[in-house]
């Protein structure tokens, strides 16, 4: 039997899944992605030598914010009371790894927001180093866990 996409109806058109007979559960969610910078420039965003300004604390922010506005962005997903995000960096040689987490208690996961969290807090390091670094590589946006625990 082939798997059904839960969110297209029998007739093939695209819908909102319904999750309200579902049960409220804390989830939570991992993603990762990696910005690809050159050593100098991990220098410059390391010391507070970008001149936008601080680089990691406005992707950050950014991140954040993303994380809650997930259900505008992407049409099919649910809007969901974000009780925790948190965003990570590591610096590494090849360049920085965001790891974005966000918690929740609700009737369905956080997986998209977690992804979107990493996506923009990468998006957002590209924006604010563009001037300085012409070879940045945004890649390896990935969930890297997921869970659901009963309330």
């Amino acid at each position: 039997m082939a798997d059904k996409f839960s969110h297209l109806a029998e007739d093939g058109s695209v819908r909102m899944v319904d999750v309200s007979a579902k049960p409220v559960t804390k989830r939570v969610a991992t993603a990762e992605a990696m910005i690809s910078l050159r050593p100098e420039t991990i220098a410059k965003i390391d010391s507070n030598q970008v001149a936008k300004g601080n680089v990691l604390a406005t992707a950050r922010v950014a991140a954040i914010q993303a994380v809650k506005r997930t259900g505008e962005l992407i049409p099919l997903c649910h809007t969901l009371p974000v009780h925790h995000a948190q965003v990570e960096f590591e610096n590494r040689t090849e360049g920085i790894r965001i790891k974005c987490r966000v918690a929740t208690a609700a009737q369905t996961g956080v997986e998209m927001e977690a992804l979107t969290g990493a996506s923009i807090a990468a998006l957002t390091i590209y924006d604010m180093c563009k001037a300085i670094d012409k070879v940045m590589v945004i890649s390896g946006v990935r969930l890297l866990s997921k869970s659901k625990e009963s309330q």
